[in-house]
């Protein structure tokens, strides 16, 4: 079997923190430290250094091919999983704008103001967990791919003027891919099925689906009667929202505001 991260790095435990290193640049090592106990993933350039403090021959800087595999969150990389092997999904977002539309700034602001606040390594991991989820649009063949956002959520400049403004320049590059429908909730409509948050739908070749919401089907749910539903309420808030077309227009529309 295939050795782990921590396999490799048993061997010189507790052996690079000679004295004076403190302050040098020298990565903290040892069983009392977070990355060796196992509460913290490495990055890259932690192996490296590892690698050549310890002489370690480059089997260290290896562990980075597996490594780089578990960096992200695990219902993270449940998700991305799903989501690779989707032919259907559909997302509705009541608050933010959906992970897999996000520039790497706006993800960044949006992960940065939460309470209490994430350390900057953990944001950094976090933004790239939500980028390597949208190789999803690089699949082919490519799966149809759906998604609703509220107008006041695209009215809200997170992050600021510039990134905002980049954000929905990315909304029109992803709304205008002949496998991507991209539509707005307007504030101003009269009957919303929405409102009780967010619905994600995944469906795959083999004719499964799997789906959650916020509420009642807050965890992945197959079971066909809570997909009924799901779908019902998906398709009705795509009804009540603004068509494609209005929808590209209206964000065009608010770039030119800000």
């Amino acid at each position: 079997m295939r050795a782990g991260p921590c396999d490799l790095l048993e061997p010189w435990c507790g052996e690079s923190r000679m004295p004076g290193s403190e302050g040098a640049g020298v990565p903290a090592m040892g069983p009392g430290y977070p990355t060796e106990s196992g509460k913290r993933i490495p990055r890259q350039d932690y192996l490296v250094m590892a690698d050549e403090i310890l002489d370690a021959g480059g089997l260290i800087a290896a562990a980075w091919a597996d490594v780089k595999k578990v960096r992200y969150p695990k219902k993270v990389r449940d998700l991305a999983r799903l989501e690779a092997q989707a032919v259907e999904v559909g997302v509705y977002v009541c608050n933010s704008i959906s992970g897999l539309l996000q520039t790497p700034d706006h993800a960044r602001a949006v992960i940065g103001a939460a309470q209490p606040p994430y350390a900057p390594d953990d944001v950094e991991r976090m933004v790239a967990a939500r980028m390597a989820r949208q190789s999803i649009f690089e699949r082919s063949p490519a799966p149809a791919l759906s998604f609703v956002l509220e107008e006041g959520v695209l009215r809200r400049p997170i992050g600021g003027t510039m990134v905002w403004r980049r954000q929905l320049e990315r909304l029109l590059e992803v709304g205008k891919l002949h496998n991507v429908v991209l539509q707005v909730m307007p504030m101003d409509c009269e009957t919303h099925s929405g409102l009780d948050g967010r619905i994600e739908l995944l469906k795959f070749p083999d004719g499964t689906a799997v789906g959650r919401a916020d509420g009642a089907f807050s965890r992945p749910t197959a079971e066909p009667k809570h997909l009924r539903v799901l779908e019902l309420k998906y398709g009705t808030i795509r009804a009540q929202a603004l068509s494609p077309r209005e929808s590209l227009s209206f964000i065009k529309k608010l770039l030119g505001e800000t």
